[in-house]
């Protein structure tokens, strides 16, 4: 690879195994920061200066919007200036002061993203208290774990949210004082937490209490922690991430040194939709990467059903999503150009193979085929407000061939990113018009070191001609450690480098490919390596799914999997074979099941996963119904996943016992795993895929 790299430069070399020790690849570095990594700027030294410094040279900018409601229907975007939110800021600050609180406290925060989620965010900033989001997608299981571990003496809660901190009273009344609302609160919430001795105010009221007092800030520095994001634990609670100020601001300057590189900075001029969680740090560090610009953060309204109008109304320029939005923007499209009619449809797919293959050949995205955009492509641009610029997918890998579309039709650089919260988000992303980084995560942002490590139990050597290897990162936007964990954070962070977990192999041009997960391998019985994600994500490209989640372990010779269809898709091939019913229906329905199962054999043999005489088992089910629960209930619990879906999910009649089955782990990262409207649960055979090319 050494001749080929492009986008990454050796700064050392790579080591051999020795002492049990596994062998090392070299330290690579981006080719952006072949001076070295870029600095914050000046005065820059922690986050409450990335919002005060904006504030001083963009007073008058438009900061933070949302939607007004007039008369039941939503109306325009009504916006709070810089120099508005710091005066809100300061008297929320001032507030959280009177209740006691100091530097080093601790905050939560609860909610959809909101003005107020912002607000309460700076406020802690200011001064030098610790942030600490509640996930929104939680129970109060977990909220409750994460007041008391955190020690949360103050939560800012979403008006409807309310009643889940209600419900850990009160055994987290030995941390929580206060309770303050982003809405109003009535008389019975006020008289429910008055039998705790917890003080509960609303919005208003709460900006209110620090009248007339002052509290100077307090002198905070970039190795202070400013938030403490709790990540969904692999075999237990949460763990608790603690992120520095320096890990932000350090992770801004590359930003903001790569968009320039690629001459895509950003501008006081720009616009973000915020409706990816705050409580993610994919979504806070973008959200402090256009405050540090000067630029403007419109709210969603929470449902994602509003969402294409609330972009349209708020025309964004620059777009971040999950594979899960971008998968739904897809499938919708080729839905709705399937159904279009012959003319258009060929029209359509005339304009993309014509401009597909001219972006191929290495024409930019915009001098590709621009009669086409303007023609065919810019209704695509519109339904996502006809401004965007840039579209950011994270947090989960995207499909090739959802990323190559889209690349296509939307008419702004795609590009896909990899990071955890651990390495404060961005650590690798791809870079506009190079084609050939489909389906990877691109070259390292300009700020971290990078290397691979070898895992000889899987066959991946970091030395070898096609390097593989564990990914391994060294930098300042890494985290401080897990909080009140030393022990986990030393299994993790060795010698200065935070070890991931995830099996990477570098491209030729030095670009970086996931292609595995390190921790979630396992033997099935008869001794056969299979990891899971690999297999999710092959069958994930089947377009008639919109998800699936395979397990087993190494007790059964099998593993099992649950699939969610998709709606459109589902529909569409009903109306095509004259079957008819309503989406439940078809679910029930004998002949959709050979159908999705047909779908998935198909990949299955085109990616060489399965054995070419072994075919999938269907065990019939009858849930359509919605249903949420976590890994880390069931193992308290003491239940297996296998029971449970019989026992308290499905009615099933050939179910059969396997009482060992995923009894012992579950796949890593999978925070919650939310069913609805399955159309099976099926076994998987034998799978020869630990080391799939």
């Amino acid at each position: 690879m050494a001749e080929q790299k492009k986008f990454i430069f050796e700064v050392e070399k790579g080591i051999e195994a020795i002492d049990g020790k596994p062998s090392m690849g070299p330290v690579y570095r981006s080719v952006f920061a072949k001076d070295g990594f870029p600095k914050p700027v000046q005065g820059l030294e922690n986050c409450f200066d990335v919002f005060r410094i904006s504030v001083e040279k963009y007073p008058g900018n438009r900061m933070l919007g949302r939607r007004v409601i007039v008369d039941g229907k939503p109306g325009k975007y009504v916006w709070l200036t810089y120099k508005e939110v710091y005066d809100i800021v300061m008297k929320i600050g001032l507030s959280i002061r009177s209740c006691g609180l100091e530097k080093g406290g601790r905050c939560g925060i609860y909610g959809v993203n909101c003005p107020e989620w912002i607000m309460s965010m700076e406020a802690c900033n200011a001064h030098g208290m610790h942030c600490v989001p509640l996930y929104d997608s939680l129970g109060a299981g977990a909220v409750e774990f994460i007041i008391c571990h955190a020690e949360i003496s103050v939560v800012f809660v979403e008006e409807k949210k309310i009643f889940e901190v209600l419900k850990t009273l009160p055994n987290t009344t030995q941390y929580l004082k206060t309770i303050v609302s982003f809405g109003k609160v009535t008389p019975e919430q006020k008289a429910e937490v008055g039998k705790f001795g917890i003080a509960i105010y609303s919005w208003d009221e709460f900006l209110q209490l620090g009248e007339g007092k002052h509290f100077d800030l307090p002198v905070t520095t970039k190795s202070d922690i400013c938030t403490i994001m709790y990540t969904s634990g692999t075999t237990g609670d949460p763990k608790g991430v603690m992120i520095s100020n320096n890990s932000i601001v350090t992770l801004i300057a590359g930003v903001k040194k790569l968009l320039e590189t690629m001459n895509e900075e950003l501008s006081q001029s720009d616009v973000y939709m915020s409706y990816l969680p705050l409580a993610h740090i994919f979504d806070r560090v973008i959200e402090e990467l256009f405050i540090n610009h000067g630029a403007s953060i419109g709210f969603w309204r929470g449902d994602v059903k509003l969402l294409i109008e609330d972009l349209g109304e708020l025309k964004p320029s620059i777009f971040c999503a999950v594979p899960r939005v971008l998968d739904r923007v897809y499938s919708g499209l080729t839905e709705k150009i399937s159904s279009g009619g012959f003319i258009k449809n060929k029209l359509f797919n005339l304009a993309y193979s014509y401009k597909q293959h001219n972006m191929r050949n290495g024409d930019k995205h915009q001098e590709a085929s621009p009669l086409s955009d303007k023609i065919v492509f810019n209704k695509v641009k519109q339904g996502l407000g006809g401004n965007v610029r840039l579209i950011l997918s994270g947090a989960a890998p995207l499909a090739t061939h959802v990323e190559a579309y889209l690349r296509v039709v939307t008419c702004a650089h795609v590009l896909q990113g990899y990071g955890l919260t651990e390495s404060c988000a961005g650590t690798f992303v791809s870079l506009p018009n190079e084609m050939s980084m489909l389906g990877t995560v691109g070259p390292p942002v300009p700020n971290v070191d990078v290397r691979l490590e070898s895992v000889p139990e899987m066959g991946y050597d970091a030395l070898s001609s096609t390097p593989r290897g564990e990914i391994c990162i060294r930098g300042d936007t890494l985290f401080s450690g897990y909080y009140k964990r030393e022990d986990l954070t030393a299994e993790v962070l060795v010698d200065g480098w935070f070890h991931t977990g995830d099996i990477g192999e570098w491209q030729p041009q030095g670009a970086m490919k996931i292609i595995d997960r390190k921790k979630n391998i396992f033997k099935l019985s008869q001794g056969e390596y299979v990891a899971v994600e690999n297999l999710e994500n092959i069958y994930g490209l089947v377009s008639a799914i919109d998800s699936i989640w395979v397990y087993g372990n190494s007790f059964e010779s099998f593993l099992i999997a649950v699939v969610n269809p998709n709606e459109l898709a589902l529909k569409r091939w009903a109306e095509e074979n004259g079957i008819t019913g309503d989406f439940a229906a078809l679910c029930e329905n004998p002949k959709a099941k050979e159908f999705i199962l047909g779908e998935l054999s198909k990949i299955a043999k085109e990616k060489k996963v399965l054995r070419s005489s072994e075919v999938f088992t269907l065990i019939q089910c009858h849930l359509t119904w919605s249903v949420t629960f976590s890994p880390q209930l069931l193992r308290r619990k003491g239940l297996n996943c296998l029971n449970t879906i019989r026992t308290s999910l499905m009615p099933c009649t050939k179910l059969p016992s396997k009482r060992h089955l995923v009894q012992r782990s579950w796949v890593l990262g999978l925070g919650s795993l939310t069913l609805y409207k399955f159309i099976a649960v099926f076994f998987l055979p034998m799978f020869t895929c630990c080391k799939y090319n």
